[in-house]
């Protein structure tokens, strides 16, 4: 596949996205609800720690190639839409964050193998800040 195939550049911009907002979710839960200012501090880290790492791509192409207008998975599911509580939230965010990351790591590889590491890390960073989160 082409790096500068539309289609391959929606999947980052859709995960940036994704990753960006699961983990601000989970940042104001720390801060707002919980209290947990490690939790928070680490939380903010990782996004910023993402936003750096997408920076080193082409962002432009990234952003020039969003369509949102025809995108046939904006719909909600049913589970999205039911949550338990404030920690279901989060978990459900959490999930988000470290599918989307595990995304963006697997097609950077053809883009850049680089950033793919990059985005690794970034995942395992987020494994460990979700065990964090329950202690």
């Amino acid at each position: 596949m082409a790096t500068d195939n539309k289609q391959f550049y929606r999947i980052f911009d859709a995960n940036f996205n994704r990753t960006k907002e699961g983990l601000r979710v989970c940042e104001d839960i720390a801060r707002y609800v919980w209290n947990q200012k490690t939790l928070t501090k680490s939380l903010k880290e990782l996004r910023h720690g993402l936003t750096q790492v997408m920076g080193e791509l082409n962002t432009f192409k990234i952003l020039e190639s969003r369509d949102v207008a025809s995108d046939i998975g904006r719909s909600s599911s049913d589970t999205e839409l039911k949550r338990k509580g404030i920690s279901s939230v989060f978990f459900a965010n959490m999930q988000r964050v470290k599918e989307s990351l595990r995304v963006l790591e697997e097609v950077s590889k053809l883009l850049s193998p680089m950033s793919s590491e990059s985005f690794k890390k970034l995942r395992y960073r987020a494994y460990v800040l979700e065990q964090k989160a329950i202690k």
